[in-house]
């Protein structure tokens, strides 16, 4: 039987509300400092507001995207360092709008957890505020759950929303690629937010512990170099985008690799054909498939490879484009060219990997 003497609280079921609010009063300046035109970067109504007017949109065309960032969140709990997922949440969503052609305006994340650690969670939306410095846009809500019954101890999950805008007739892709178009390859900052159901698989065979030296990247533990963020391409796109009306398409490659997103953005009757020789992976793809023993098939429909975002651009623009991206501080390679392809696969990797 109950003690019918004792009054039960939230509490006593393992919610602690002056816990939460402890975290929002940690995290009020941090979110302050993503505010931009059209958001003033204050929290703590019922629902965030943006003003389209007040950030230059005249015709504008909405553009939203969720994501997550995976199991790549585990190793940020398992080694505590918790500073760097939240750029992971931002980029997976706002590189997803700038592929479209639009512009990042705002961010929203949710972070659910088991027992809520205050400071935790503010280096988690530390973080995510750093994304929306990194993508010019601005944090202006979201949701802390704490879930007991849920999640276990300090296991945490989150997902992120963002929602962006493009003038009317600004979206992408554009009309008019055809055989011959060139394909440009950006560099990645390494796995990025996809595969790490694999990543900690080969990990789990090595031995090796998350504060261990990471063996494809001297001077960082194995956690704090697989934590290395998602990079964000947003100010870089948008900036060349303005400069060039030669950009046909952009795609993110995140999971599903080469194989599952270029097709995404290819007109009917279209393929890639990719140089395979002219990707340069990072040592850790090397390790992982290495250690893995992973096949280059799995490689390349599993992770990046070396390339983070992937741009086609008209045959005659080409040169233009690869200017602006060396101007504005990026060197974009050449890594394939658009073929015609009416049936089997549309994506045709020519050449080896070489790790």
């Amino acid at each position: 039987m109950p003690d019918e003497t004792k009054s039960l609280s939230y509490a006593d079921a393992g919610v602690d509300i002056d816990a939460g609010n402890a975290m929002v009063d940690l995290i009020k300046p941090i979110v302050r400092s993503t505010r931009r035109p059209g958001a003033d970067g204050e929290i703590g109504g019922f629902g965030g507001l943006f003003d389209l007017k007040a950030a230059g949109f005249i015709d504008p065309i909405l553009v939203a995207a969720n994501d997550g960032v995976g199991t790549k969140v585990k190793i940020a709990v398992e080694s505590g360092l918790h500073d760097t997922i939240g750029i992971d949440l931002v980029a997976m969503c706002v590189n997803d709008l700038v592929v479209q052609g639009a512009e990042p305006l705002f961010f929203l994340d949710y972070y659910a957890t088991g027992k809520l650690d205050p400071v935790a969670g503010a280096a988690i939306v530390s973080g995510i505020a750093e994304g929306c410095r990194q993508a010019g846009c601005a944090l202006i809500g979201g949701e802390t759950a704490e879930m007991p019954g849920l999640y276990a101890g300090s296991d945490y999950d989150l997902a992120g929303f963002s929602v962006g805008a493009a003038e009317r007739g600004r979206l992408l892709p554009r009309a008019g690629m055809s055989p011959g178009d060139v394909v440009l390859g950006l560099p990645s900052s390494g796995v990025h937010s996809n595969g790490f159901s694999l990543v900690r698989r080969i990990v789990s065979t090595t031995g090796l512990a998350w504060n261990d030296p990471a063996p494809f990247s001297p001077g960082q533990t194995l956690a704090e170099a697989l934590l290395t963020p998602t990079r964000i391409y947003v100010r870089l796109l948008l900036d060349v985008l303005k400069r060039s009306e030669g950009i046909l398409a952009l795609a993110h490659i995140t999971g599903g690799g080469f194989p599952d997103n270029l097709p995404r953005v290819l007109p009917e009757g279209l393929g890639i054909a990719l140089d395979l020789e002219k990707l340069t992976p990072p040592p850790v793809f090397g390790w992982l498939a290495k250690t893995g023993n992973v096949a280059q098939a799995e490689m390349l429909r599993t992770f990046n490879c070396g390339i983070g975002m992937v741009v086609v651009v008209r045959h005659d623009a080409a040169e233009t484009v690869m200017t602006h991206f060396t101007e504005a501080g990026q060197t974009a390679v050449a890594i394939g060219r658009v073929i015609a392809a009416e049936t089997g696969d549309r994506v045709r990797l020519d050449g080896t990997l070489t790790f």
